[in-house]
């Protein structure tokens, strides 16, 4: 599966869906983004039962405000609609397949049960 290009009226639809949706955020001038590129178009081909998006930084400034990416590249992993990871930096190609691997062994339950728990302590 090809990388999504998700832009400010995609994001939302594509995030919350069923599964695993990882999603690169990135600019054409950024270097390390560059580099991250070519490792995150080969998980995709090599992962087909995950959602591969992307995030322009430069063509989508209000979304990249909105989810307060600060710095590039900025890598989020999303399962059944729940953000589970979000960390900035590009990984080598062995840390993302630990990361796909982490995320495929969550008990989306447990996270469950701890987000309707921190959900409950902020109100």
């Amino acid at each position: 599966m090809s990388t999504l290009t998700l832009s400010e009226e995609s994001f939302e639809q594509a995030v919350l869906q069923d599964g695993i949706v990882l999603v690169d955020f990135w600019a054409s001038w950024c270097g390390p983004c560059r580099m991250f590129a070519p490792i995150y178009e080969k998980a995709s081909e090599t992962h087909t039962d995950i959602a591969f998006g992307s995030v322009d930084t430069e063509a989508e400034q209000a979304l990249a405000g909105a989810l307060q990416i600060s710095s590039i590249p900025t890598l989020m992993a999303f399962r059944d609609g729940i953000c589970v990871f979000r960390q900035a930096g590009a990984l080598p190609e062995p840390a993302l397949e630990q990361l796909i691997d982490a995320v495929r062994g969550l008990d989306m339950d447990e996270i469950r049960r701890e987000v309707a728990a921190a959900a409950e302590q902020s109100s």
